[in-house]
């Protein structure tokens, strides 16, 4: 599969898609939501289609977090133990994943993306300004970078959002340093996943190294619009996606009935 060929037209395409996603997962994430069914679109497997998606998102995320971290948003000293035990929790949710049913977490998820965007569109001053420190050191390190990072390698639909919901709330930052936090959290995790898909052979490295560049560039521009724009694009963005979201993931779920109900009805 590591030589599917694809040609020139397809992989601008592809290319392009990666851009946009890019840009909108450095700010509100999300962006696989057009990666991935772009990759299955064009006759990649589900299995590789997620590995090249892990590998280009790695480039989109690895660009915002370099942008972040050289303009002084992160400071990586401060994160250094939930940046190891992000990628630890990544690699253990990878790895279960390849052996346990996801099916329960597949009609819970819609309903905890609704959530975080409702919790967005009905606080409009969250994240405005820093707050106190609810939790720190090891314990926010295990719920926000083991927890989610072990979500993102099992799962990991929404994972940007839950990243920057914890930096806001657990860690009192604001939404644009929330972001920024959540950005190299997400690289961290995206690339313990990664790991294991390169070991097991998935990944179509033509196709990914294609989009890898669409998503360095997408979340460059991406990342300098949160440092200019910060809470005025970001929350109506992660209100945006979650909706689009939760809407995609239902409809994976129950998409046979929802088309026999609109049959029926309509």
């Amino acid at each position: 599969m590591s030589g599917l060929a694809l040609g020139p037209e397809l992989l601008g395409i592809l290319f392009a898609v990666a851009l946009v996603a890019g840009f909108i997962d450095s700010i509100a994430g999300g962006g696989g939501l057009l990666t991935v069914p772009a990759l299955l679109a064009v006759g990649v497997p589900p299995a590789q289609a997620l590995a090249t998606n892990k590998l280009q998102s790695v480039g989109g995320s690895f660009s915002a977090s370099l942008y972040f971290v050289r303009r002084g948003m992160v400071k990586l000293s401060d994160q250094k133990l939930t940046i190891l035990l992000t990628f630890l929790g990544a690699m253990s949710g990878a790895i279960l994943v390849q052996h346990v049913r996801a099916d329960l977490l597949r009609q819970i998820l819609p309903l905890l993306v609704v959530g975080i965007g409702l919790y967005f569109l009905l606080t409009p001053k969250l994240g405005e300004e820093e707050r106190a420190q609810r939790l720190g050191g090891l314990a926010f390190g295990l719920l926000a970078g083991g927890g989610v990072g072990f979500y993102d390698g099992f799962f990991g639909p929404g994972a940007g959002s839950f990243y920057a919901l914890a930096f806001v709330t657990l860690s009192g930052f604001t939404l644009a340093k929330a972001t920024a936090h959540a950005k190299v959290l997400n690289f961290t995790s995206n690339l313990g996943g990664l790991l294991l898909f390169i070991l097991g052979g998935k990944v179509v490295w033509g196709v990914g190294l294609v989009m890898l560049a669409g998503q360095i560039l997408g979340a460059r521009l991406g990342a300098h619009m949160v440092l200019t724009r910060g809470q005025k694009l970001i929350r109506p963005m992660i209100v945006l996606v979650s909706l689009v979201m939760s809407l995609k993931l239902l409809y994976d779920n129950h998409g046979v009935e929802i088309q026999h109900w609109l049959t029926a009805h309509l």
